[in-house]
């Protein structure tokens, strides 16, 4: 592949947060053992006014500042979420608006559970590698949803990342990428349902695991590269045991993978979850390192990157915006009313 890649990047995560032992208390559970068993301390709550439009505005913006782009040169915006907040009007063209883009734009909202935004990203390789496009913005992003004392009440949180792609001034190469997709409904939610349903234990196995593995195994055999020989791995995390466990399975260590963990302290933002992940790795990148990184949406299918971080990262301007690590620590605790009205909970179909 020719040298194509990340130009620049940024993230958002909504300041509001909720404990686990919050959550269970009003289900009388007990918040101590679902923490241990979910991985997952507390999570991102969207404020009144946030929403998958606000957070991807916010994370285009972020990136814009960190480099030197002007928005009329970028030709495509691809939006990926599983909560858009239109369901008949595109939410990248409130992007492209908000960054001052041009008209001549491509733009589409994708959906494919977590994984909507990394395909936004393949997408934008695509486009950039034939020249139809000068620099393409992916971003991945949620407000993610759970019935009211469902399992994924949890886990389900808020967040988001963008990623701008060219071959000018890249400051991580994407080496190569490829997709693992078949039909496994182990996550899903019927036209016009306020809340998804899910396959419970068959959502790990035959789902999660299956697609994770073969997309990784499929992308080492590809690059003839084995597990040590990266320096950070980014999985796709439903909670806080999948991508530790998960990686263990393939190869990769703890050290490889805690940086771009988050979900034990932000929940899981959906298809904002790898883009994030990745955002806080490039966060601390030196040139040279080696990524992989392999997103997973459930219905269902797995994108794996092949990453190499160059040079320009030094370049980069990444004090003009807030680091992932920076907004996982700006946080205040809600309480479960107060988490209820935000979400808009107390609505029922």
């Amino acid at each position: 592949m020719e040298n194509i890649g990340i130009i620049s990047y940024g993230a958002n995560i909504p300041q509001f947060r909720i404990k686990t032992e919050e959550i269970a208390s009003v289900w009388g559970k007990d918040g101590k053992i679902i923490s241990r068993g979910l991985g997952i301390q507390e999570k991102s709550v969207p404020g009144l006014d946030q929403d998958t439009a606000t957070i991807s505005v916010e994370s285009a913006r972020a990136a814009l500042r960190r480099c030197n782009i002007d928005p009329q040169d970028i030709g495509a915006i691809y939006v990926g979420s599983e909560s858009h907040p239109y369901a008949v009007k595109p939410t990248g063209t409130i992007v492209g608006e908000a960054i001052g883009a041009t008209p001549d734009l491509m733009v589409a909202d994708y959906e494919f559970a977590c994984k909507a935004g990394t395909a936004g990203v393949q997408t934008c390789v695509g486009f950039v590698k034939a020249d139809m496009i000068k620099y393409g913005l992916a971003i991945g992003a949620d407000t993610s949803q759970a019935a009211p004392g469902d399992a994924l009440e949890y886990s389900a949180s808020a967040g988001g990342a963008g990623f701008i792609i060219g071959k000018d001034d890249v400051i991580a190469t994407i080496n190569h990428t490829l997709s693992y997709t078949t039909d496994t409904p182990d996550f899903w939610r019927r036209a016009e349902r306020k809340y998804p349903s899910h396959g419970g234990r068959f959502t790990g196995a035959p789902a999660y695991f299956k697609h994770i593995s073969n997309c990784a195994t499929r992308l080492m055999e590809k690059m003839q590269t084995k597990p040590e020989d990266y320096d950070y791995a980014i999985f796709h995390q439903p909670n806080g045991k999948f991508p530790v466990n998960v990686a263990k399975k393939l190869g990769f260590s703890l050290e490889q993978v805690k940086q771009g963990l988050l979900t034990p302290v932000i929940g899981n933002t959906y298809s904002g979850a790898a883009m994030l992940g990745l955002a806080s790795v490039l966060d601390v990148a030196k040139p040279g390192d080696h990524i992989f990184m392999i997103s997973y949406g459930s219905g269902a299918g797995s994108d794996g990157f092949d990453i190499t971080v160059t040079d320009k990262i030094k370049d980069l301007k990444i004090e003009n915006a807030p680091l992932v690590a920076e907004m996982v620590e700006d946080k205040k605790y809600i309480d479960y009313g107060t988490y209820a009205k935000y979400t808009d909970l107390l609505y029922w179909e």
